[in-house]
């Protein structure tokens, strides 16, 4: 169930959203309150699991991961343990920097990070071998267009109001 945000909660999060590693006594100007006071609702924030982690974002190109692909896979067995097996090696593997089960013709979308070829091939090996991949589509990512965004947080009010 969502969270009740006011218009404060989403100030925040739009802020924070930009650029979270400001420091919480300009947070709390921008936003109107006390630094005590935002301090507080940044808690309370990350306490209901809107804000699930702060962290920073890399560009894998000039950390050395010149190659970025986005993998579809499509498991052979759709059984509970094809699937936790699936969940444990991908979960497992360094270079998948992301993954999501989807629905349609795929059962998951990977990002993979990789250095170079060879390595892109160990970690596609890996998935087809251990991970019960029967189909992997690999699709080269060329360039970012947009990137990650914030929400387009509006605020909420609580059921009954």
């Amino acid at each position: 169930m969502p969270v009740s945000l006011d218009e404060i909660d989403v100030r925040l999060l739009h802020e924070l959203q930009l650029d979270a590693d400001r420091p919480n006594v300009d947070l709390a100007r921008l936003v109107g309150l006390s630094p005590a006071a935002t301090l507080n609702r940044v808690r309370r924030l990350k306490e209901s699991g809107v804000i699930r982690g702060i962290r920073a974002r890399l560009d894998s190109a000039a950390a050395g991961f010149t190659l970025q692909v986005y993998v579809s896979v499509t498991l052979a067995r759709h059984d509970d343990a094809s699937h936790r097996r699936f969940v444990q090696e991908v979960s497992s593997i360094d270079q998948v920097i992301a993954a999501d089960w989807v629905a349609g013709e795929t059962d998951a979308l990977l990002m993979i990070v990789a250095r170079d070829v060879a390595e892109l091939q160990l970690t596609l090996s890996r998935l087809s071998t251990r991970a019960g991949a029967q189909r992997i589509i690999t699709l080269l990512r060329l360039e970012e267009i947009k990137p990650a965004s914030p929400l387009p947080l509006a605020a909420t009010r609580a059921s009954g109001r």
